[in-house]
Order: structure tokens, then C-alpha cells, then sequence
């Protein structure tokens, strides 16, 4: 069985996709170990628990950035996890862990990187339309320790419409993650991405 963990400290977009896609069949021999937040009370803990996957809370306000890690890095070990899955992370990866999970860390983020690298959620978006660009669309990577910046697995776009709004635009991103994050977990499972 192929383990992962998922990280997340928003509302679980794309971790219901994986759920999802699991409930469907889709995720072959793939095992959702745990969720790991730094925010108790997220929308992606919630359905996690609604799931019966286990949820660790690591409140970063209690304890240095390393000692966190040092948290999350037991929680892996503990599990014996493959891959790490961040979605909606809102939390910069240490070095330690991404060096002990190097090239089994993954990351999804709703641009066409290198465009718009360092943003989050809606700033991204209204970034694009304010840019006049044409298509946007989003990148699942490689996460190094340079933020937004590791290899990148897989692109996929949207056109950009004149009456886009940062929300509906949003929304057909997230389409497109909706639709890849869980066939990318699978092609990992499967050993058809190595790095």
C-alpha cells in the first residue's frame, strides 16, 4: 500500500478531491495516513475526521519553526509515509524536511509557474487579471526550499475571460486541481513519476 499524509490549513479543496477520488476507486492502492494542520479547526481536519482518517494538530504558536517540523517529520516517520500531499498548506516547509522527504514532497499551486510564484489563494487570481494575462491555470511541483520553485510535474490552463473575477477564476482553477492532484498522487503510487 502506497501511504501519504496530507498537510492543510484551509478549507480542503483539494483533499476532498483525493477523498473523492478514493471513495470512486480512482486512488489504487493508495492509503490517506493522516492529515497533519496548524490549524485545529480547518475545514480539511473537519473532513478528515468526518472520514475517520486521523487528524495531529501542531499548534506552531507553542514551539520554534523546527521543533514543528521535527512534529511533522515523527508524525511521517511514525506512518512510514511515500509522498507528503500539501494542499492549502499555509505553513513554508523547513529545510530538515524537506531534505529527508526530498522529491516526495508535492505541492499544488494555482498559477502557471514560474508566474506568480509566493501567493496565496484569491491574491493569486486577481494578480493574473490585474497582469492582462490571457490563461492562468495551475502547476503541481517538486517543493524544494525555495518557495514555489521545485520541479515541476505538471501544468495544466485555463483561458482568462475579460469578466473573470479573482473568484471566478478561482473556480475554474480549481476545477483543474480538482481534476489532477489525485491522478498525479496515483502516477506517484504507480511508480510512473520518480524524481
Amino acid at each position: 500500500m502506497y501511504k501519504i499524509a496530507v498537510l492543510s490549513s484551509t478549507n480542503g479543496t483539494n483533499f476532498q478531491s483525493i477523498l473523492d477520488a478514493k471513495a470512486r476507486g480512482e486512488l489504487e492502492n493508495v492509503e490517506i495516513s493522516c492529515l497533519i494542520t496548524n490549524k485545529a479547526d480547518c475545514g480539511a481536519a473537519q473532513k478528515a475526521r468526518d472520514n475517520g482518517i486521523k487528524v495531529f494538530y501542531i499548534d506552531p504558536r507553542e514551539i520554534s519553526k523546527e521543533k514543528f517540523d521535527e512534529s511533522v517529520m515523527a508524525t511521517l516517520d511514525f506512518f512510514q509515509v511515500d509522498l507528503v500531499v500539501l494542499g492549502g498548506y499555509m505553513k513554508i516547509i523547513g529545510p530538515e524536511l524537506v531534505e529527508k522527504y526530498e522529491n516526495r514532497i508535492i505541492n499544488i499551486h494555482p498559477s502557471l509557474l514560474p508566474k506568480f510564484a509566493g501567493g496565496m489563494d484569491t491574491d493569486v487570481h486577481q494578480a493574473v487579471i490585474d497582469a492582462g494575462e490571457k490563461e492562468t491555470g495551475m502547476t503541481i511541483h517538486v517543493v524544494t526550499e525555495e518557495v514555489d520553485s521545485g520541479p515541476v510535474i505538471l501544468q495544466k490552463s485555463v483561458e482568462v475571460s475579460p469578466d473573470d473575477s479573482a473568484e471566478s477564476l478561482k473556480e475554474k482553477v480549481q476545477a483543474l486541481e480538482k481534476e489532477w492532484y489525485p491522478k498525479v498522487i496515483q502516477q506517484f503510487a504507480d511508480g510512473e513519476i520518480q524524481f
